[in-house]
């Protein structure tokens, strides 16, 4: 019989067997909290990946980013059927906030423009201006008219962000600081800006670049910005969601709005407000996923918070093969 520590552990080292350079995993269930990593913290070393480490979470971002947008809806600040034509005018007409949140906008993913890698890496550290990325997204056609259907779009999140800052008179950033990093002692989680390095300690993370496999560790964010720029570690995402589907961030209302969802395109997840419910066996959980370059996570977590998974992969590969859906099939296996 494998005991729950062998399974976790198991998962963790089948992911390195896959090609990822190094993983790590906080695990919380009713039996309690587990912690662990495999592979390595850089390639060509014998260093280990400290579970504990900091790493970039990519989309898990946009959590954070909706738990802001809900507050000031609930603050009576804005309203989720506000066009962002009130707060932006001439942007982006037509799409209310609600349709940026669960990714019914229909507006162009700026991503899916971005250059080749060899053009990535050699611009990583130059600064993006985020109303500039969403003026050159929202030039290009429309996929469908507002509230037709799904399509993940992280051009979404960055009009977010411009909005935040809009209705608040302060920066983005401040206000997920002190809405939500400092009232949870997230003292690990942080909106780096330009910021490209990541804290101490961390596995390094990969991307294959003109043939070669280059160190992208070091990479300015402001890129992703409101849609995927933050870092932090497995335990402080763990607390956030907890504190977030435990209703200590949200009132009951906005909570039950994070969490009306839409279909997407996978039969077992759908779309909240800046939040996926994942379907499994005998199981729900609620969460993102995130991809950026050189890191991959999973955090996802049941409603009463017993389950809570967050996993975070340094990769070699654009394409490194992380299955959410199966990954946390295994992982929650009883």
């Amino acid at each position: 019989m494998v005991n729950r520590e062998q399974r976790l552990q198991g998962v963790l080292d089948s992911l390195v067997s896959a090609g990822a350079a190094g993983v790590l995993l906080e695990y919380r269930d009713a039996e309690g909290t587990w912690v662990g990593s495999s592979g390595t913290a850089e390639i060509g070393t014998a260093s280990t990946v400290d579970p504990a480490g900091s790493f970039r979470i990519g989309s898990v971002t946009k959590t954070f980013t909706a738990t802001v947008v809900l507050q000031l809806v609930a603050e009576g600040v804005m309203s989720l059927d506000d066009h962002v034509e009130r707060w932006l005018p001439g942007l982006v007409p037509g799409v209310s906030l609600r349709q940026l949140l669960n990714h019914t906008s229909g507006l162009h993913n700026y991503t899916d423009d971005l250059p080749d890698s060899a053009e990535i890496v050699r611009d990583r550290l130059v600064h993006w201006d985020p109303r500039e990325t969403v003026a050159a997204a929202a030039v290009r056609d429309r996929l469908f008219e507002p509230g037709v259907r799904y399509s993940y779009s992280n051009t979404n999140y960055i009009v977010l962000g411009l909005i935040i800052e809009a209705a608040t008179g302060r920066s983005f950033e401040t206000e997920v600081e002190e809405r939500i990093f400092r009232p949870l002692d997230l003292q690990h989680t942080l909106a780096p800006g330009d910021e490209p390095k990541l804290p101490e300690p961390r596995a390094r993370g990969y991307m294959p670049a003109d043939g070669e496999l280059v160190d992208v560790t070091d990479f300015n964010m402001s890129q992703a910005w409101a849609a995927g720029a933050f870092v932090s570690t497995a335990s402080d995402l763990n607390t956030f969601y907890a504190a977030l589907l435990g209703g200590k961030l949200l009132n009951p209302t906005e909570l039950e709005a994070l969490q009306t969802t839409v279909p997407t395109d996978n039969d077992y997840q759908a779309s909240g407000l800046g939040i996926a419910r994942i379907t499994l066996p005998g199981l729900t959980l609620w969460g993102h996923s995130g991809g950026i370059y050189g890191y991959r996570t999973l955090s996802y977590h049941s409603a009463d918070t017993i389950h809570q998974v967050t996993l975070s992969l340094s990769t070699t590969d654009d394409d490194e093969g992380l299955q959410t859906y199966d990954v946390l099939r295994q992982l929650t296996a009883s």
